[in-house]
Order: structure tokens, then C-alpha cells, then sequence
């Protein structure tokens, strides 16, 4: 069953924070969410659309403001022929008699709808829908999707599963596996596992199986970042554990820096230019040093909007991954505006990461 998700008011269109807040919360509880609409409180056309939701058969949740959380009751109840009652301080449709604090579940027709107050610094409410099919996510590398389809589809078929597959970067490919009460999951990730060895991650975030394989050896990595402004570092901290395994990251946006900080000479920097694969290799040889970690990683590039020149033009970026023993430096021309140039760096150098040392994260 689709599940769609419905902000009502102005704050949640302009606070990007708070909506990505709740948007998370709500797809680590229920999956993927199949469609984000905004209305203002005022909007003229939200009782009509309102009225449409109800009769689809489908999941829907509704955050609003607590301010506004007993007019949209009030709008329900006009659609189901309902009354507001007062319950556990309150004022929500009398039909709903799933309730906790700040949400409540009404069922009408087929369709459920819960129904939530979320304000600024306020923890998000509990979410009283349920997820009606099995969901579990692997990542795989260095596969593209149409010969990964050839792989596993036919696995899919013996164990009665879904698959969606997404590229996060090149040859880094999300797989989210779904079924009903008849399919096993867990068999088919068991059974592509055996065709695809050093190759298959079984967890829903890398990130978090980094750290978790990373902190279970004793081992730790640290970063120096240039174009990505400590947005590698960000993928890692947003996470629990992450200080098990990390100690720090030097954002080194200038050569001055990175020269003081991480050793990289001043002839290798005016040879080949702060964006090269000879300074990032410099780069991640110095956070090496620096930190005493197991694995550093480097990332130094052009994200744009401007910046870049005929030979090195805008997303153009270096990114080196070193650990004791061994070093790699590879060169990127990513596309889209500075912030996706960014992220699709940060998640390469995650990627060229794990590729590094396959005998640790496969």
C-alpha cells in the first residue's frame, strides 16, 4: 500500500531541518515514502484534497502544527461525517481510537490516515501506521544495475521478493528488497551473498556497518577534505558509534593549510595545483600521520558553480584512500550543482573506502 506524506503549514516547506527531521523519522518506521506534498494552513483547495485522500485506499500521514492540529480534525470529521472529542487533552475525530500523544490513526474506507502535531525543537510524535510489506536493503559494488538484474531477478522470483535497485555513485547500487507474508527475505539475501562475495553489503546504511566492522577490529579512519568542506566527516558523526572510529578530520580549504597541517610541500602544490591526484595522495599520507588512524581518505576538488578552467573544469575532483599498507588515487568529473558534486564525492571516497580493504568490510 502507498504511503504518502502530507506537511500542512509554511514552516515546513521553508525549514529544511525540521522536514528532513521528520522525513527520516518516518522512513526508518515505515520505508519508502511514495509521495511529499506541502500545503499552507490557509489553502482553499486542502479540504477538496483532503476529501480525495480519503477515498484512495492508501496510507497517509499528516504533520501539521499543533496549532492547526484540531482544525485538520475539524476537516476530516466534515469529510467522514464525524465529531471531535475531547481525549487525552485532545480534540481529534471521534473514529480515531488509536491515539498517543500528539498523533492519532483514523481508518476510513480502506484508507488510514495518522494524523500528527510537530513544532520547532519538539520531538516528533509516534507514528501509528504500520508497514504492510518486509523491507530490507543491501548494497552492492562494482556491478551495474542491468547485469545485477540478471543476476538476481531470477533469485527474487524463487523467493517471491521485490527488488528496486538505485545507483548511489557509479557501480554502488542500493538494492531494496521487499515481499509480502509469502516471500523470504532472508533467504534471498543469503543465496546473493554466495554470488556476489566481496561484492554485497546486508545492511540498510553503510555508514553505520562501517562502523560497526571498523570498531569490532580496533581500527579507526580520519579525513582530509578540501571541496567537501567536512561533509565526509558529517556522513560519519550524524551516526552513533562514530567516535569509536573516528577522532577527528582536518578540512584543509586552503594550501596554506594544507601544507601546515598535513605536510603537503609547497613544489608538489604549485606543480600540479591543489587539485591533482599528487595532493591528495599527499593529503591522505599527512591525515595518516597526523592521527595514527588505520585509513585516511582525501578529497580535493573544483564543486563549483565557478571555479573551473578548460583543463580542469567544474566537478572535477581527486580523491585518495590510504591505509597502512596501501594507497589508491583515482579522478572524478561528477556532474550537477556544487552541493551534488559534493556529495557524490564524499560518497565515492566511502565507496573507494571499503573497496580498499575487502577483507575487513566483506
Amino acid at each position: 500500500m502507498k504511503l504518502d506524506v502530507l506537511f500542512i503549514g509554511n514552516k515546513f516547506r521553508n525549514n529544511e531541518p525540521l522536514r528532513s527531521y521528520a522525513l527520516r523519522n518516518i522512513e526508518k518506521s515505515l520505508g519508502f515514502v511514495d509521495s511529499v506534498s506541502y500545503y499552507k494552513e490557509s489553502d482553499n483547495a486542502l479540504f477538496l484534497y483532503l476529501e480525495e485522500l480519503l477515498q484512495t485506499k492508501s496510507r497517509f500521514l499528516i504533520i501539521t502544527s499543533k496549532q492547526n492540529f484540531s482544525t485538520i480534525g475539524k476537516l476530516l470529521c466534515t469529510i467522514t461525517a464525524d465529531n471531535q472529542v475531547l481525549k487525552d487533552g485532545m480534540l481529534i475525530p471521534q473514529g480515531a481510537t488509536i491515539y498517543d500523544e500528539g498523533t492519532y490513526l483514523l481508518e476510513y474506507k480502506s484508507t488510514y490516515v495518522n494524523v500528527m502535531h510537530l513544532d520547532e525543537g519538539q520531538k516528533m510524535p509516534q507514528i501509528l501506521l504500520s508497514d504492510d510489506m518486509a523491507h530490507a536493503f543491501v548494497h552492492i559494488f562494482e556491478e551495474k544495475i542491468e547485469d545485477l538484474q540478471t543476476i538476481l531477478n531470477p533469485l527474487a522470483q524463487t523467493y517471491d521478493v521485490t527488488l528496486e535497485m538505485t545507483y548511489y555513485v557509479d557501480e554502488w547500487v542500493c538494492v531494496n528488497i521487499s515481499s509480502n507474508k509469502y516471500g523470504d527475505i532472508s533467504k534471498f539475501i543469503h543465496a546473493a551473498k554466495k554470488l556476489l562475495p566481496k561484492k554485497l553489503i546486508a545492511s540498510s546504511n553503510v555508514i553505520e556497518y562501517i562502523i560497526d566492522r571498523l570498531s569490532h577490529k580496533g581500527k579507526k579512519v580520519t579525513f582530509a577534505e578540501s571541496c567537501t568542506g567536512g561533509l565526509l566527516a558529517y556522513y560519519f558523526t550524524k551516526h552513533n558509534g562514530a567516535s569509536k572510529i573516528l577522532d577527528g578530520s582536518l578540512v584543509t580549504y586552503s594550501n596554506a593549510l594544507k601544507e601546515n597541517w598535513l605536510a603537503v610541500s609547497q613544489e608538489i602544490l604549485v606543480e600540479n595545483g591543489a587539485v591533482s591526484s599528487a595532493v591528495v595522495a599527499e593529503m591522505s599520507e599527512g591525515a595518516l600521520n597526523v592521527s595514527q588512524a588505520d585509513y585516511a581518505l582525501s578529497i580535493s576538488g573544483i564543486a563549483g558553480d565557478t571555479g573551473g578552467t578548460k583543463e580542469k573544469p567544474v566537478g572535477t575532483v581527486y580523491i585518495g584512500v590510504r591505509s597502512k599498507t596501501h594507497h589508491e588515487e583515482r579522478h572524478f568529473l561528477f556532474a550537477g550543482d556544487r552541493n551534488y558534486v559534493q556529495h557524490q564525492s564524499a560518497l565515492m571516497a566511502i565507496k573507494m573506502l571499503i573497496l580498499l580493504d575487502r577483507e575487513t568490510f566483506f
